[in-house]
């Protein structure tokens, strides 16, 4: 699919189909967001997927109850440190965020580029999701975003 065309078509997805997502086509999404540019190189991200139902089900409470990310065959969420580098200069939580959400638009076109859905979502209590995962005190939840095949294939028109 030609770039322009990814980000012209690109939808948030609410409604998704069971079929998994086959490990080669999760692994060329998650690589997108790991060649992302970030500040000094620093690559302040990591990425959990979650396929779990039972720990997508609490996840989707804990966004709000939007329920819908349950049913996603994947769940994907964006996690950022913050860490000291140029010399052991700290360069704030700006940074971070800016490169995690860099790295999250990566994965969330390269998604779409392989007729996937994705929704970002933003509204979540980040302490809730922080314990279902088991994320360290000293991680920050960026973004997340339920991941699979559209249950509407019209909804990138």
């Amino acid at each position: 699919m030609e770039f322009y065309e990814v980000i012209r078509t690109r939808r948030s997805v609410r409604s998704y189909k069971p079929d998994p997502v086959p490990e080669d086509v999760l692994k060329r999404v998650l690589d997108a967001a790991r060649i992302a540019p970030s500040g000094s190189n620093r690559q302040p991200w990591r990425f959990i997927v979650v396929k779990d139902p039972e720990v997508k089900r609490r996840l989707a409470e804990a966004c709000d109850g939007q329920m819908f990310i349950a049913e996603a065959p994947l769940v994907i969420v964006a996690c950022g440190f913050n860490i000291h580098y140029n010399r052991g200069r700290y360069m704030g939580d700006y940074s971070m965020l800016v490169d995690v959400a860099i790295a999250f638009t990566h994965l969330i076109l390269a998604a779409r580029a392989e007729g996937l859905g994705t929704c970002w979502i933003g509204s979540f209590d980040n302490e809730k999701v922080k314990k279902i995962l088991g994320i360290p005190e000293d991680v920050n939840v960026v973004a997340i975003t339920p991941l699979g095949y559209p249950r509407n294939p019209d909804v990138f028109r």
